[in-house]
């Protein structure tokens, strides 16, 4: 294991000299509400290394450096966290990038195979699963521990360069890049606290609690961030869905809540909600921000969007691509209510070309579905 910042310098650069480097890393996160950063994972063609970022004076900046250097490609399987990790550290995104968990989708593995099966199914390896939920912060790591470990990104040589080959050869290359846009974008890791209220279900529907929900929700993200614990430790969701229907305008009303704990009310947090509910009900009513209506489904929307099910099904078990990567059931029953207004990534790019002009034509009554020897199949009807 890797422990001196001379040691990670001199891994990276022999690392740098490599077409790819597949990257994986450990980390908790139950506690603190960004990761903790437990153990850095890498392997090129000709060399793997393990790098204990919890060694005393350890220096990243050579593993942010060969992550910014665009001539290598980082490999990843189901990059976000691992991303994730890199951003808030290193305040940088690695380009460019490679995600197998989404090439292997692609590639018609399927919508939600495992690691450990991806590696089966391409390698005929087998990873030893044992080590899965092991506190990566405790030290000294077993030598089972560090196999593992180090076991998801020498597999993932063998998995890249297999997907790799089945991209090019299937012309299907630039329907990764899409994918690694999103990936690669800062957005995607650096929310605003006044987004934060976009990560819950919506339980309201008037402008009134909205406006409550969104303030108290910025309130829940920035404390949650500068104390560096959960959401749920700082407000649980129920607490905020509530607050917003209930209004408490003071201490009294904030404690009659069910979801709140005796005596929170007259803690510095319960104070913060208070006055954050009392910022949101002073806000004009013609500003109160109100959620979009969607609109009404027309009559026959719910069977058209069954039609575009067996559609969906269809054409990716003949293109080879797991139906995930394509379209959600939601994104289907919008191309059912809105058509060519939906807006869906099946409508845009190559998944349009492979499905969303298809499902058009289907629901507009150009293309037909009929069963033809014992199979389903589509007939064009103008």
């Amino acid at each position: 294991m890797i422990t001196s910042t001379d040691a990670l310098a001199a891994a990276c650069d022999r690392l740098s000299t490599s077409e790819f480097v597949t990257i994986d890393t450990e980390f908790l996160r139950e506690t603190t509400f960004w990761p903790q950063l437990c153990l850095i994972q890498m392997a090129s063609p000709d060399l793997a290394v393990i790098v204990d970022p919890l060694a005393s004076g350890i220096d990243l900046s050579p593993f942010f450096k060969l992550m910014a250097d665009t001539k290598i490609t980082k490999v990843f399987h189901a990059a976000r966290q691992d991303i994730e990790i890199i951003f808030h550290l290193g305040d940088l995104i690695p380009h460019p990038i490679f995600d197998t968990q989404i090439a292997a989708m692609v590639c018609g593995f399927g919508d939600s195979i495992s690691y450990d099966q991806l590696v089966a199914r391409i390698t005929g390896g087998r990873i030893d699963k044992t080590s899965r939920f092991t506190d990566w912060s405790r030290r000294p790591l077993s030598d089972t521990q560090l196999e593992y470990a180090l076991a998801d990104v020498t597999h993932l040589r063998d998995v890249y360069l297999h997907l790799k080959a089945e991209l090019e050869r299937e012309g299907r290359t630039h329907w990764l890049k899409e994918e690694m846009d999103v990936l690669e974008s800062r957005e995607t890791y650096d929310l605003h606290p006044d987004d934060a209220w976009k990560r819950l279900r919506m339980r309201v529907k008037k402008p009134r609690e909205l406006a409550i929900l969104q303030t108290v929700a910025a309130w829940r993200e920035r404390e949650a961030r500068a104390r560096d614990v959960p959401r749920g430790r700082v407000l649980k969701d129920d607490a905020i869905y509530e607050i917003a229907q209930q209004a408490p305008k003071d201490t009294e009303a904030l404690s009659r809540l069910r979801t709140i704990q005796r005596g929170w009310e007259r803690s510095q947090a319960g104070q913060a909600v208070i006055t954050a509910v009392n910022e949101a009900l002073a806000i004009p009513k013609d500003d109160m921000p109100r959620l979009e209506r969607s609109r009404a489904a027309p009559e026959g929307a719910g069977a058209a969007t069954e039609l575009l099910k067996v559609l969906l099904k269809l054409i990716t078990e003949r293109e080879g691509v797991a139906p995930k990567i394509i379209a959600n059931a939601d994104d289907l029953e919008q191309i059912a209510t809105n058509g060519e207004d939906a807006d869906v990534p099946a409508l845009h790019g190559w998944r349009r070309e492979m499905f969303g002009d298809k499902a058009l034509d289907l629901i507009n009554g150009r293309l037909a579905l009929r069963f033809k020897e014992k199979r389903v199949d589509t007939l064009d009807i103008g």
